[in-house]
């Protein structure tokens, strides 16, 4: 697989067609004109490709901007559409340049302190979180510190308008994106996972699409041993990674 982070307005009138035809495949719901403008403000994406065929395998749209809170300009990296198709999940390439992606970014574009605004409407991008971060809210295991809820809350109603349930910081678009049938819903087993437990809680309504706004700081001090190998080591910390976590079929 090969991949490359562009500039949004980089994408080609091909590119925009195979990304919501691989959307369009994945989830019920998807319209072309929600995506179109889901995609008008984003200013980079990650694009995935076959390297022998140049077949789009997957993507991530991303939203890197500054804003003020408190007195304080921070930046803030937005998590759109993103997909994988199951023919490419044995590859590591969407997470590998996710993060390369990401370190790029913070090294040339930040203002100040980075932070991830992500919102998770299935448990697999929610696991994400744990497996890479030390400090990310909301957890099972505590509760969010009244600072960062003040944050969280602050950028999600920027973000998400009516749209956002202050009270149980889940997202219900009016045009949801629900995962068709194979990829919905939790496996009795991964529910032994206390974070993948508190994801079905928190989000009761996931199967349907609701999407639950999630927050850390993109930080080398808050990096997991795992997030740290794959931080500077590349691929080959990955490779180590199993492949069930690492699937992300979709987050907004």
């Amino acid at each position: 697989m090969n991949s490359k982070l562009i500039r949004a307005e980089e994408l080609l009138p091909v590119d925009v067609e195979e990304m919501f035809g691989l959307l369009n495949n994945h989830f019920q719901g998807v319209k072309k004109d929600v995506f179109q403008n889901d995609l008008d403000n984003k200013n980079w994406v990650i694009l995935i490709k076959d390297e022998h065929t140049n077949e789009l395998k997957g993507f991530s749209t991303l939203l890197m901007y500054d804003t003020c809170f408190e007195g304080e300009t921070i930046s803030i990296v937005f998590s759109g559409d993103t997909i994988v198709d199951p023919s490419a999940w044995s590859s590591s390439a969407l997470s590998t340049s996710w993060i390369s992606s990401i370190n790029k970014l913070r090294c040339e574009y930040c203002q100040g302190k980075l932070y991830w605004l992500l919102i998770s409407g299935g448990y697999r991008t929610y696991r994400f979180l744990p497996l890479f971060w030390q400090e990310f809210y909301p957890r099972y295991d505590m509760p969010t510190p009244e600072n960062i809820l003040c944050l969280m809350q602050d950028l999600a109603v920027k973000r998400f308008g009516e749209n956002y349930n202050i009270k149980t910081g889940v997202v219900r678009f009016s045009h949801p994106h629900i995962l068709r049938d194979g990829l919905r819903g939790i496996p009795v087993e991964r529910l032994q996972d206390p974070h993948i437990r508190f994801f079905q809680t928190v989000n009761p309504g996931h199967l349907n699409g609701d999407e639950l706004v999630c927050f850390t700081e993109i930080t080398e001090e808050n990096l997991t041993r795992a997030g740290r190998r794959m931080w500077f080591s590349g691929t080959n910390a990955v490779d180590k990674i199993p492949n069930s976590i690492l699937k992300i079929p979709a987050s907004k």
